[in-house]
């Protein structure tokens, strides 16, 4: 059996437990947790995914993350992601959380944040290639077809937030 999830309703409330393929196939409400990194110059961490991803191989993020497992809140998700995609053990704070429609499924994502002061060592069978770039690279590269389309909402919203 793969990865549990919790399934959740409209308002985020669980209603269930489903294997994550089933919830992506089904398209059942599950939880995704991101982080967004930047560094003390406010540069952004973007990365390009391994080719060996299921999801999206191969293309551009400025957040790292994934599914949060059953039982399991958006904090803890996002501060194992961080640990395990890029070596990094940090407390991320939660900045929004929205539904998101997504090109494979929908789901809730819970966007947080964290500046990282030390060094990254990612998980080449997650990521393929990173840099620290600036807001207006950022842009650049999310105007991309290479670019995580579900990541684009995501950064939408977060300079809607005007931090």
């Amino acid at each position: 059996m793969g990865e549990l999830v919790d399934q959740v309703d409209e308002r985020d409330r669980v209603v269930g437990v489903v294997e994550r393929g089933a919830a992506i196939r089904c398209r059942l409400l599950h939880r995704i947790a991101t982080t967004v990194c930047r560094d003390a110059d406010g540069r952004f961490l973007v990365h390009r995914r391994a080719d060996t991803i299921p999801l999206f191989p191969g293309q551009f993020n400025w957040m790292l993350g994934g599914a949060v497992a059953a039982g399991e809140s958006y904090e803890a998700a996002v501060a194992r992601e961080l640990a395990e995609e890029l070596g990094v053990v940090a407390r991320p704070r939660f900045l929004l959380k929205f539904l998101c429609e997504g090109v494979i499924s929908p789901y809730w994502l819970g966007l947080h944040e964290v500046v990282v002061t030390g060094p990254v060592r990612p998980d080449p069978s997650e990521v393929a290639w990173h840099a620290w770039v600036t807001p207006a690279e950022l842009s650049g590269l999310a105007a991309r077809d290479s670019f995580v389309p579900d990541a684009r909402e995501a950064l939408a919203r977060y300079r809607a937030l005007a931090l």
